[in-house]
């Protein structure tokens, strides 16, 4: 892809592109169906399934070549979280790189997390800035990075904080940095803060791209139920109360792949022009992700709410997982403080 190919609004990929989306979408074909997304419910993460992720270089290529890593941009991390998403991954792996990457660029990260041997977590709430606060990987991780007041700190705990229930089946818990067993000043002051802002802005733009492979998987379930149903002697596919919300299902697939894009180039490239799309690509798929995905239930019926339906388990997660950083709403009203402060000339 030309470095301004997303600038100029062209979404095309390269071939290599291609063979990294298509390589993590057979991955997650082979070793993560259904059935082991149900089975890992519980605790929230697949361990075998994360370890077979980590050897195929999905944590590494996220970290540049300075700390080990191959480099990956962020346009190249969609591709990946879009494929968690189709798949329903149980996996903390946008939580992890979204650390591991802060923690390289402030100096603090080690060969495990790197390897993805430890987990590292990650609070992507926007408003949390001191005390206790959910953590989605807090059940799970080794160490977990937060801010607390001025400083980044990184947190751990002999024993892990407890799981907490949740519709988006992740690894949840409350986390309270006061109680952690060690607690570490990586960096302090304005600047770590930006970086803090940087991996905030990386995560909603990674978990937006987790959602559009979520809806468009959860389509694919719905219309291809809706050509083999059958009413009054056609496919339920050729009614327009079916086929209508179905392609404006396709056009938010389409809409939110192209933000999610657009909004990892300007990441990579140019980081203080146009602050406000990752957290526009996250609002976007948080609103839209649990709309789409509850339509995708409506068109099987009974069968869609069932508990052992494909539709239910991408509906619950269509929900949970846009929650997984807070408020939806905290984010919308930051991009309002965005624009606002563009359109009144603040910062010129």
């Amino acid at each position: 892809m030309d470095r301004y190919e997303l600038r100029r609004l062209d979404y095309s990929l390269s071939e290599d592109h291609k063979a990294i989306q298509e390589a993590y979408r057979q991955f997650f074909k082979a070793y993560c169906p259904i059935e082991t997304v149900r089975a890992a419910e519980e605790s929230g993460l697949d361990k075998s399934v994360w370890e077979r992720l980590c050897s195929m270089g999905a944590t590494t290529m996220a970290l540049p070549e300075s700390v080990g890593g191959d480099g990956a941009t962020v346009v190249d991390l969609t591709l990946v979280a879009e494929e968690i998403g189709r798949a329903l991954a149980p996996v903390p792996w946008i939580d992890h790189v979204c650390a591991a990457r802060l923690l390289a660029r402030l100096g603090g990260l080690d060969s495990d997390v790197v390897a993805g041997k430890h987990l590292a977590g990650f609070d992507p709430q926007h408003d949390a800035v001191t005390g206790r606060r959910l953590i989605p990987t807090g059940s799970i991780a080794d160490q977990i990075v937060v801010r607390d007041g001025q400083d980044i700190v990184r947190l751990t705990f002999g024993t892990r904080p407890v799981k907490v229930d949740n519709i988006g089946k992740l690894p949840m818990a409350w986390v309270d940095p006061a109680a952690a067993d060690t607690h570490t000043v990586i960096a302090s002051g304005a600047e770590a803060l930006a970086e803090y802002q940087r991996a905030l802005d990386e995560w909603r733009v990674l978990t937006a791209a987790a959602l559009v492979g979520l809806v468009e998987q959860t389509m694919t379930i719905a219309c291809e139920f809706a050509k083999n149903r059958y009413t009054l002697g056609v496919p339920i596919s050729t009614l327009q109360a079916i086929s209508h919300p179905l392609a404006n299902i396709a056009i938010t697939v389409e809409g939110g792949r192209n933000l999610s894009r657009r909004a990892a180039w300007f990441l990579d490239n140019e980081p203080d022009e146009r602050p406000e799309l990752a957290p526009s690509a996250f609002v976007f798929m948080a609103e839209e992700a649990s709309k789409a995905a509850t339509m995708c239930v409506h068109v099987q019926g009974g069968l869609g709410v069932s508990a052992e339906a494909a539709a239910s388990a991408y509906l619950l997660r269509a929900r949970g997982w846009a929650l997984a950083g807070g408020d939806p709403g905290a984010s919308a009203k930051y991009i309002a403080e965005i624009v606002a402060a563009r359109e009144s000339g603040v910062g010129k």
